[in-house]
């Protein structure tokens, strides 16, 4: 008796969070009519040295949205149930230690980035800036570190963006 009524409960939690649209044990929060998105090229209003920003950036956003939650990428944005826009607005490359012979150590890469993430279904858009850094060691990296740098902030910008948004912003 003890075993069918376990077996009921297990049954009746699976029903409960089958019809749980907003909560996935990921953290994600995503209504369950919304299926779509659309994430265009991230557009470059900094005017940093790299130009692999927007398409990093953007390649960093459809991963977290396509691949960790059930919406599918659409090219369509007028399609797209959700819009997904970022411009990177500003770019810093700047000492953060300095040897003794005043030549910069290390330095630190620091992005902002605008976003948008409008629901088109239910006319709900939220706007939000997001920033990301990550030092590295100038005098032995060049221009190679100073790029790993900026994708690891790209990177970490990403993950804000993914978390603020799935957790309604």
């Amino acid at each position: 008796m003890k075993t069918r009524a376990n077996l009921v409960l297990l049954v009746g939690i699976a029903f409960f969070l089958q019809g749980c649209s907003y909560y996935s044990f990921s953290g994600v929060s995503i209504p369950a009519h919304l299926n779509t998105i659309a994430i265009p090229l991230a557009e470059d209003q900094s005017v940093g040295p790299l130009t692999l920003l927007d398409e990093s950036l953007t390649e960093f956003m459809i991963e977290r949205f396509v691949q960790q939650t059930r919406l599918s990428l659409v090219e369509d944005e007028t399609e797209a149930d959700l819009l997904l826009t970022a411009q990177i607005t500003r770019y810093v490359n700047a000492p953060t230690s300095v040897t003794g012979q005043e030549r910069a150590q290390y330095n630190r890469v620091s992005i902002s980035v605008a976003a948008q993430y409008a629901n088109q279904i239910d006319e709900d858009v939220l706007e939000r800036t997001f920033s990301g850094f990550d030092d590295y060691d100038a005098l032995e990296g060049g221009l190679e570190a100073e790029e790993s740098a900026a994708l690891a902030a790209l990177e970490n910008i990403a993950d804000d963006l993914f978390t603020a948004a799935t957790s309604d912003w």
